[in-house]
């Protein structure tokens, strides 16, 4: 079967093209995956902290997960939000450019699967 009879391969090569007119930092493997759980919380009332993601040994060492987490904010795709009751806790929340890039991702797999 020819690679881009895949409709996953047409995908990854769909999300290189939106990457590209829409100018947003590209993430790693790494990023991704963070901001795919929080997506994920997000989507499902859950309320993510950073400890919540600094605990996800299976993903990288603190300190690299805390760099990530650090990376993101600087891109534009999270904010964190001191916690009303304790602050030293940290929400991290997804921003309208995360959001949107979630939905242009969407479009794009229902694109896919379509054609």
């Amino acid at each position: 079967m020819s690679a881009l009879k895949n409709s996953y391969i047409r995908f990854l090569n769909c999300i290189e093209v939106l990457e590209s007119k829409t100018g947003a930092k590209k993430l790693d493997a790494l990023e991704g995956q963070l901001l795919n759980n929080i997506m994920l919380a997000h989507a499902q009332g859950r309320e993510m902290l950073v400890g919540n993601l600094l605990v996800m040994s299976n993903l990288g060492s603190q300190a690299t997960l805390h760099g990530r987490i650090k990376r993101l904010r600087a891109a534009g795709y999270i904010r964190l939000v001191a916690d009303d009751i304790d602050g030293r806790k940290k929400k991290v929340v997804p921003t309208k450019m995360a959001i949107k890039h979630y939905e242009d991702l969407s479009k794009l797999l229902t694109k896919v699967a379509t054609t």
